[in-house]
């Protein structure tokens, strides 16, 4: 059995029903292999057919992952609550956290005066009837997208950027449609695409976005959508270029078909233009959230696109959550309009550029190709992820690994460098270097 948990069932369904409620009382941790189909069959006196159907329908709903001669494993973050994970743990005692991917607190707006002045202006409670995309809102937003080329006469608001490609998702494809997704990529965004039950095809990324040739790939495996981050692209920093844009339009354009979904979760932080996609396709929608400027408790993103694509979403959160909080819309606006607000964002987009290309340069002083062209992370290819992190580990440094990250692609790390300062930066590189180029083993004679 895995573990200390004990499996229990006869059936596909009680099977993995057992499994889900091991995983959500934390008996089975993410990561924790699964025993062998013919394995658990002799231990539950079941054939391995029923068995075999158990593990489908936990793929299926993205518990559990097979990983070819690893076997079938819990993923990383399934999508089921655990007991244990309400709060994440803080690291170790002596630990720089350099996982989480999160914006530096430090660099974030205040909200309570914005908040005091809310209360003073916010007319009387807003009706079921009433409620939806505030008019003066939609007009700012349409302005900050037209501004960079954003055709945005249709548009509503999602939950942030991953409820907006959850509901995008939902309105275009069914369980088992393929999903041309980047690799590495986000790591929330692959445990959606799972939870789905959609499947992802993974296309390289290079500093430009993603490469033509695999897109092309990805088209011709049978993929039905293609998730693109426009900026600031989590893990490696990738931005899409005007020359890389313009390819991926060329290729895109016959294929109405498709849906085109872009992710600009950054936005006024990226520090460099944005070269969008938007029309390229007939069913496209381009994605900001706020969360990275401006924190990440404010779930609310603009979600512009072609009017069948935004009708649909916006049809089905009608029908479903409702609508984006008028409260929470007004405070937003309140913060676009704030010039000391916008002055912070800008200070904050240039730190992390200094934090972000310090790191690469120094890595690059030491023989290490890293990736970071815009964002706040960086990614640094290795040739082991478990050893890289446990050296990195002993040295007082947490990173993510790019297993979280990767359906493909090579090993690599991913480093968060918002919580770093620059004095930081020599220490961390001297650490990734000894953790990414480890001693190689000498054979003793005799």
């Amino acid at each position: 059995m895995s573990g200390r948990y004990q499996i229990t069932g006869t059936t596909a369904a009680e099977i993995s029903a057992s499994i889900e409620s091991g995983i959500r009382r934390a008996g089975l941790a993410p990561g924790d292999p699964l025993p062998p189909v013919r394995t658990l069959a002799a231990d539950l006196s079941v054939s391995p057919a029923t068995v075999s159907r158990a593990y489908a329908e936990l793929r299926q709903r993205g518990l559990v992952v097979t990983a070819g001669r690893h076997g079938t494993r819990v993923r990383p973050r399934p999508p089921v609550a655990a007991r244990r994970a309400a709060l994440r743990p803080p690291p170790a005692a002596g630990l720089r956290d350099l996982s989480q991917g999160e914006p530096d607190p430090r660099l974030l707006p205040r909200l309570g005066p914005h908040l005091a002045a809310l209360a003073d202006t916010v007319g009387e409670a807003i009706s079921y009837s009433d409620a939806g995309v505030l008019p003066e809102f939609a007009e700012a937003a349409r302005d900050r997208l037209a501004a960079d080329g954003v055709p945005a006469a249709e548009l509503t608001l999602t939950g942030g950027a991953l409820d907006g490609i959850e509901r995008l998702l939902g309105a275009h494809l069914r369980p088992g449609d393929a999903v041309a997704v980047e690799d590495p990529g986000w790591a929330n965004q692959l445990d959606l695409i799972a939870a789905l039950g959609l499947r992802p095809i993974g296309v390289p990324v290079d500093d430009e976005g993603p490469l033509v040739a695999g897109v092309a790939a990805a088209l011709a495996a049978g993929a039905r959508a293609l998730i693109v981050t426009s900026r600031a692209q989590n893990p490696t920093g990738a931005a899409l270029s005007a020359d890389r844009a313009a390819a991926l339009r060329d290729l895109l354009a016959d294929r109405a078909d498709l849906l085109l979904i872009e992710d600009d979760h950054a936005a006024e932080l990226a520090r460099v233009p944005l070269h969008s996609l938007a029309g390229a396709t007939t069913h496209w929608a381009l994605l900001r959230s706020v969360s990275k400027p401006y924190g990440p408790d404010l779930r609310l993103a603009v979600l512009a696109g072609d009017e069948t694509t935004v009708a649909r979403v916006a049809g089905r959160s009608r029908v479903g959550a409702g609508w984006v909080s008028t409260v929470l819309q007004r405070l937003v606006l309140s913060l676009w309009r704030d010039p000391a607000v916008t002055a912070l964002i800008d200070r904050a987009a240039q730190s992390y550029e200094r934090r972000r290309d310090g790191l690469v340069a120094a890595l690059a002083e030491r023989g290490l190709p890293a990736q970071g062209r815009s964002g706040i992370n960086v990614w640094l290819p290795v040739i082991d992820e478990t050893v890289a992190s446990t050296v990195l580990r002993d040295a007082g440094w947490l990173v993510a690994p790019g297993a979280l990250f990767r359906i493909a692609g090579p090993p690599g790390l991913r480093i968060t460098v918002s919580t770093l300062d620059e004095a930081d930066l020599p220490t961390l590189a001297t650490a990734l270097t000894r953790a990414a180029t480890p001693p190689t083993p000498t054979t003793l004679t005799a």
